[in-house]
Protein backbone atom coordinates (compact mmCIF):
# COMPACT_ATOMS: atom_id res chain seq x y z
CA UNK A 1 0.00 0.00 0.00
CA UNK A 2 1.27 3.31 -0.87
CA UNK A 3 2.45 5.53 1.70
CA UNK A 4 0.45 9.09 1.78
CA UNK A 5 3.01 12.01 0.64
CA UNK A 6 3.28 15.17 2.38
CA UNK A 7 1.37 17.38 0.17
CA UNK A 8 -1.56 14.98 0.57
CA UNK A 9 -0.89 14.45 4.29
CA UNK A 10 -1.10 18.66 4.28
CA UNK A 11 -3.99 18.46 1.67
CA UNK A 12 -5.87 16.34 3.95
CA UNK A 13 -5.21 19.35 7.03
CA UNK A 14 -6.67 22.24 4.82
CA UNK A 15 -9.86 20.24 4.09
CA UNK A 16 -10.69 19.70 7.41
CA UNK A 17 -10.14 22.85 8.27
CA UNK A 18 -12.64 24.35 4.84
CA UNK A 19 -10.05 27.40 4.84
CA UNK A 20 -11.90 30.16 3.17
CA UNK A 21 -11.67 33.43 1.70
CA UNK A 22 -13.70 35.63 3.86
CA UNK A 23 -14.59 38.76 2.51
CA UNK A 24 -11.60 40.57 2.14
CA UNK A 25 -10.14 38.28 -0.12
CA UNK A 26 -12.72 39.03 -3.07
CA UNK A 27 -10.35 40.78 -4.86
CA UNK A 28 -7.18 38.65 -4.50
CA UNK A 29 -8.83 34.80 -5.46
CA UNK A 30 -5.30 33.40 -6.35
CA UNK A 31 -3.72 33.54 -3.29
CA UNK A 32 -3.38 29.96 -1.85
CA UNK A 33 -4.87 28.98 1.66
CA UNK A 34 -2.12 27.86 3.05
CA UNK A 35 1.74 28.24 2.63
CA UNK A 36 3.92 25.30 4.08
CA UNK A 37 7.83 25.99 4.08
CA UNK A 38 9.99 23.01 3.29
CA UNK A 39 10.23 20.17 6.36
CA UNK A 40 13.15 21.26 8.17
CA UNK A 41 15.09 20.12 11.65
CA UNK A 42 14.75 21.92 14.59
CA UNK A 43 15.88 22.20 18.43
CA UNK A 44 13.82 24.42 20.79
CA UNK A 45 15.46 25.67 23.61
CA UNK A 46 14.05 23.44 25.71
CA UNK A 47 15.42 20.41 23.96
CA UNK A 48 12.42 18.85 22.02
CA UNK A 49 13.75 17.63 18.46
CA UNK A 50 12.41 16.61 15.16
CA UNK A 51 11.49 16.97 11.87
CA UNK A 52 8.21 18.89 10.95
CA UNK A 53 6.51 17.95 7.89
CA UNK A 54 3.86 20.00 6.27
CA UNK A 55 1.08 19.06 8.47
CA UNK A 56 2.52 19.62 11.20
CA UNK A 57 3.52 23.39 9.62
CA UNK A 58 -0.16 23.42 8.70
CA UNK A 59 -2.05 22.95 11.62
CA UNK A 60 0.03 25.18 13.80
CA UNK A 61 -0.77 28.01 11.54
CA UNK A 62 -4.56 27.45 11.54
CA UNK A 63 -4.28 26.90 15.42
CA UNK A 64 -2.68 30.54 15.52
CA UNK A 65 -4.78 31.91 13.26
CA UNK A 66 -7.93 30.42 14.66
CA UNK A 67 -6.62 31.31 18.61
CA UNK A 68 -5.63 34.76 17.40
CA UNK A 69 -9.37 35.02 16.19
CA UNK A 70 -11.19 33.72 19.22
CA UNK A 71 -9.13 36.00 22.21
CA UNK A 72 -11.00 39.20 21.09
CA UNK A 73 -14.26 37.37 21.74
CA UNK A 74 -13.19 36.13 25.60
CA UNK A 75 -11.95 39.57 26.39
CA UNK A 76 -15.22 41.08 25.56
CA UNK A 77 -16.77 39.14 28.35
CA UNK A 78 -16.38 40.87 31.48
CA UNK A 79 -17.67 43.94 29.89
CA UNK A 80 -20.60 42.17 28.53
CA UNK A 81 -21.59 39.92 31.38
CA UNK A 82 -21.83 40.34 35.11
CA UNK A 83 -22.75 36.44 35.54
CA UNK A 84 -19.51 35.02 37.73
CA UNK A 85 -19.78 31.88 35.68
CA UNK A 86 -19.18 32.96 32.30
CA UNK A 87 -17.04 35.33 33.59
CA UNK A 88 -14.78 32.88 35.21
CA UNK A 89 -15.10 30.39 32.24
CA UNK A 90 -14.00 32.97 29.41
CA UNK A 91 -10.63 33.45 31.78
CA UNK A 92 -10.13 29.79 32.76
CA UNK A 93 -10.68 29.52 28.30
CA UNK A 94 -8.18 32.53 27.84
CA UNK A 95 -5.74 31.89 29.94
CA UNK A 96 -5.61 28.05 28.42
CA UNK A 97 -6.05 29.52 24.75
CA UNK A 98 -2.96 32.08 25.16
CA UNK A 99 -0.71 28.69 26.39
CA UNK A 100 -1.40 27.25 23.12
CA UNK A 101 -0.49 29.95 21.48
CA UNK A 102 2.25 30.87 22.96
CA UNK A 103 3.21 27.62 22.25
CA UNK A 104 2.17 26.85 19.03
CA UNK A 105 3.83 30.19 18.01
CA UNK A 106 7.27 28.31 19.44
CA UNK A 107 6.88 25.23 17.04
CA UNK A 108 6.50 27.36 14.28
CA UNK A 109 10.11 29.82 15.02
CA UNK A 110 11.36 26.37 15.99
CA UNK A 111 10.25 25.31 12.31
CA UNK A 112 11.62 28.14 10.33
CA UNK A 113 8.07 28.79 9.04
CA UNK A 114 7.42 32.37 7.81
CA UNK A 115 5.95 34.85 10.24
CA UNK A 116 3.06 35.89 8.05
CA UNK A 117 -0.13 34.61 8.55
CA UNK A 118 -1.19 32.78 5.45
CA UNK A 119 -4.73 32.59 6.49
CA UNK A 120 -4.97 36.90 7.25
CA UNK A 121 -8.67 37.74 6.01
CA UNK A 122 -9.65 33.97 6.11
CA UNK A 123 -13.05 33.37 7.76
CA UNK A 124 -12.64 29.46 8.59
CA UNK A 125 -15.39 27.31 10.68
CA UNK A 126 -15.26 27.76 14.09
CA UNK A 127 -13.88 31.59 13.51
CA UNK A 128 -16.11 34.34 14.74
CA UNK A 129 -16.41 37.16 11.44
CA UNK A 130 -16.40 40.58 11.77
CA UNK A 131 -19.75 40.78 11.39
CA UNK A 132 -20.46 37.82 14.32
CA UNK A 133 -18.53 40.05 16.37
CA UNK A 134 -20.16 43.05 16.04
CA UNK A 135 -23.23 40.89 17.29
CA UNK A 136 -20.97 40.05 20.43
CA UNK A 137 -19.94 43.69 20.96
CA UNK A 138 -24.01 45.05 21.21
CA UNK A 139 -25.28 42.19 23.02
CA UNK A 140 -25.40 41.73 26.77
CA UNK A 141 -26.43 39.19 29.31
CA UNK A 142 -28.22 36.68 28.58
CA UNK A 143 -28.85 37.16 24.72
CA UNK A 144 -24.77 37.36 24.77
CA UNK A 145 -24.85 34.20 26.67
CA UNK A 146 -26.61 32.73 23.63
CA UNK A 147 -24.20 34.30 21.35
CA UNK A 148 -20.86 32.97 23.21
CA UNK A 149 -22.11 29.93 24.07
CA UNK A 150 -22.30 29.28 20.14
CA UNK A 151 -19.48 30.77 18.78
CA UNK A 152 -17.16 28.78 22.08
CA UNK A 153 -19.07 25.47 20.70
CA UNK A 154 -18.20 26.42 17.08
CA UNK A 155 -14.31 27.19 17.44
CA UNK A 156 -13.63 24.51 20.24
CA UNK A 157 -15.48 21.71 17.87
CA UNK A 158 -13.60 22.80 14.93
CA UNK A 159 -10.03 22.90 16.91
CA UNK A 160 -10.40 19.08 17.83
CA UNK A 161 -11.22 18.01 14.52
CA UNK A 162 -8.57 19.55 13.24
CA UNK A 163 -6.01 18.85 16.00
CA UNK A 164 -7.59 15.33 15.92
CA UNK A 165 -5.89 15.36 12.03
CA UNK A 166 -2.42 16.07 13.32
CA UNK A 167 -2.55 13.68 15.49
CA UNK A 168 -2.83 11.49 12.70
CA UNK A 169 -0.77 12.70 10.28
CA UNK A 170 2.18 15.09 11.76
CA UNK A 171 5.04 13.65 12.77
CA UNK A 172 6.85 16.60 15.11
CA UNK A 173 6.78 14.69 18.59
CA UNK A 174 5.99 18.21 20.34
CA UNK A 175 3.47 19.25 17.84
CA UNK A 176 1.38 15.86 17.69
CA UNK A 177 1.58 16.51 21.68
CA UNK A 178 -0.07 19.96 21.49
CA UNK A 179 -2.49 18.54 19.30
CA UNK A 180 -3.05 15.52 21.87
CA UNK A 181 -3.84 18.03 24.45
CA UNK A 182 -5.88 20.53 22.36
CA UNK A 183 -7.95 17.26 21.79
CA UNK A 184 -8.13 16.00 25.53
CA UNK A 185 -8.75 19.93 26.44
CA UNK A 186 -11.05 20.74 23.76
CA UNK A 187 -13.60 17.83 24.80
CA UNK A 188 -14.06 18.85 28.29
CA UNK A 189 -14.32 22.44 27.61
CA UNK A 190 -17.23 21.16 25.53
CA UNK A 191 -18.50 18.94 28.20
CA UNK A 192 -18.21 21.98 30.56
CA UNK A 193 -20.64 24.93 28.13
CA UNK A 194 -23.01 21.91 28.20
CA UNK A 195 -23.57 22.01 31.59
CA UNK A 196 -24.14 26.44 31.71
CA UNK A 197 -27.12 27.87 30.63
CA UNK A 198 -27.48 30.12 27.54
CA UNK A 199 -30.66 30.69 27.04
Amino acid sequence: MRQPTASTLLAAVVLVAGCRAGPRDTANTTTPPVTAPAVTTATTPTGTAGSFNPTDIAWLQLTVAMTERLLPVLDLVPARTTDPVWRRTATQLATAQRADLDHARRLLADAAAPTTNPHEGHDMPGMVTAQEMTALRAASGRPFHRLLAGHLRAHLAQAVRIATAEQQSGVQPATVALAAAVVRNGAADLARLDHLDPV
